[in-house]
């Protein structure tokens, strides 16, 4: 069976709020709507529609943030932390040869040190990244993308998200929806044992 994985809050928690914050200066003004405006240009961001050229320089600007641009990126991947009892089951469904794929709204440089700095990712065949498609969850577009790339078979397929919106688009698509709550993870276990 194959298994479709969205990363942020089901693989790994994610906050960006603590680590934009870090960036900003003591006693920045209107830190909130700066961090607003950031987040609000994030999904633009994910589908690949700003360079992360334009994209670093403007946040950093806007958080009047005069470090470097390493510094800033060292920041912005510094906002994930383990959900180890979802690590557990990917381990379990990876070795029962089922067939898991990324399926992630994220920008590449979140990607990458993922996939470095944590091994349950080496359980993943690939994955269907935002950033490379032009397209964010819950868009139809992105959805189809993941079906005919790894030839999926909608009725055979599982997929976990946090996100009502995205659940409902899987739905849409033909998927087996689940979504994921890490306060809820005996929910999951049991919403997977069947399909095993």
């Amino acid at each position: 069976m194959d298994f479709l994985f969205d990363i942020g809050n089901v693989i790994v928690g994610v906050d960006f709020i603590p680590a934009l914050s870090r960036l900003a200066p003591s006693g920045t003004q209107d830190i909130d709507s700066r961090l607003d405006q950031i987040i609000d240009r994030k999904d633009e961001f994910e589908a690949g529609l700003i360079a992360p050229d334009v994209y670093f320089p403007w946040a950093a600007n806007l958080l009047n943030f005069a470090g470097s641009h390493e510094e800033f990126l060292t920041t912005w991947v510094d906002i994930f932390t383990p959900n180890t009892p979802m690590w557990k089951s990917i381990e379990k469904l990876h070795a029962a040869g089922h067939r898991l794929i990324l399926f992630s709204n994220i920008n590449n440089p979140h990607k990458d040190y993922l996939i470095k700095k944590y091994p349950v990712f080496q359980y993943f065949t690939g994955g269907i990244f935002s950033y490379q498609t032009g397209h964010i969850k819950p868009e139809p577009a992105i959805y189809q993308l993941a079906t005919q790339q790894y030839h999926l078979t909608p009725e055979t397929t599982a997929y976990i998200d946090d996100l009502p919106a995205n659940i409902n688009a899987g739905k849409e698509a033909g998927f087996i929806c689940h979504e994921y709550r890490t306060d809820r993870h005996r929910d999951f276990l049991d919403w997977v044992e069947p399909l095993l």
